[in-house]
């Protein structure tokens, strides 16, 4: 009961109103899907819906308001899939925020920011629907935003932003297989060089978690970033997206420029594994 084609199907789209996620959305309503953004920011969510409005599927192309951080929040927009469309048949853990800072002078208020919507939120989109997307038993799936640098060894003063993404990264592997015995497909996109918003996290944290950050200036700086012209387009990783979640791709990667960097770790820990098993373990 995995997807097979997008008609008739309802997917949820999280930091859907802007960059990846919009261009995730834009797909999936073009290949026929219901599509239902959910973004923080209301003035995304406006600028979103205006893309959409007067095409052929801009009545398809609803929106609304979350913190994916809020637990409260998430289980009432999940009531309001089930009562809407009877639950939803696609969820995207797309919403993140791209922290970075110098490492030695992170708080306890940058590592909650940070951890608490890139892994939180995915955390959060997962025990808000699964359950419902499990009892419906249409079968869907389940797209979880990572990040390349999820998978080489990053500078320190993105350590923050790289282990909150292997998280994501490691909770999607090993539930896969858990899932498809539901018919629930899970994918993890793993993006390089996106045209997005990823870099205003200044503007999207909140005001408790501002207080006592070490990270104010660096993400100040970050705001100014000037997004490349040769950066990856959001509607060719949609189509990415679409492509994958068709195929059940447990992979998604748009790039592959840092795939020596990716060997190299991977070789790094397999140099550091004894070929013979630990004796206790053989006793097991």
């Amino acid at each position: 009961m995995y997807i097979t084609d997008f008609a008739g199907r309802t997917a949820f789209v999280t930091g859907g109103a802007s960059g990846i996620g919009l261009g995730i959305a834009k797909v999936l309503a073009q290949r026929g899907a219901r599509v239902v953004i959910a973004d923080l920011r209301s003035d995304h969510i406006d600028n979103a819906l205006a893309q959409f409005a007067g095409g052929g599927r801009s009545n398809a192309v609803t929106a609304l308001q979350l913190d994916v951080t809020s637990r409260e929040a998430y289980a009432e927009a999940a009531a309001r899939m089930q009562a809407d469309f009877g639950g939803i048949d696609i969820l995207v853990n797309n919403a993140g925020v791209g922290l970075e800072g110098p490492v030695l002078q992170a708080t306890y208020a940058d590592y909650d920011f940070g951890f608490g919507v890139n892994i939180g939120g995915v955390i959060n989109g997962f025990v808000s629907f699964m359950p419902q997307m499990i009892a419906h038993g249409r079968g869907g799936h389940i797209v979880s935003t990572a990040s390349l640098a999820a998978e080489v060894v990053m500078p320190a003063h993105l350590a923050i932003y790289a282990a909150s993404k292997a998280a994501v990264c490691h909770y999607c592997e090993a539930v896969k297989d858990e899932l498809g015995s539901h018919g629930l497909g899970v994918s993890i996109l793993l993006p390089g060089p996106i045209k997005s918003n990823i870099h205003q996290a200044q503007q999207n944290r909140p005001e408790h978690l501002r207080i006592g950050s070490g990270f104010g200036e660096s993400e100040a700086q970050l705001a100014q970033r000037q997004v490349g012209d040769s950066w990856m387009e959001p509607e060719e990783v949609g189509n990415m997206v679409a492509d994958g979640i068709l195929a059940n791709r447990t992979y998604i990667v748009t790039h592959g420029i840092f795939k020596d960097w990716q060997r190299a770790r991977a070789q790094a820990v397999l140099d550091a594994t004894p070929d013979v098993a630990d004796a206790a373990v053989r006793g097991i």
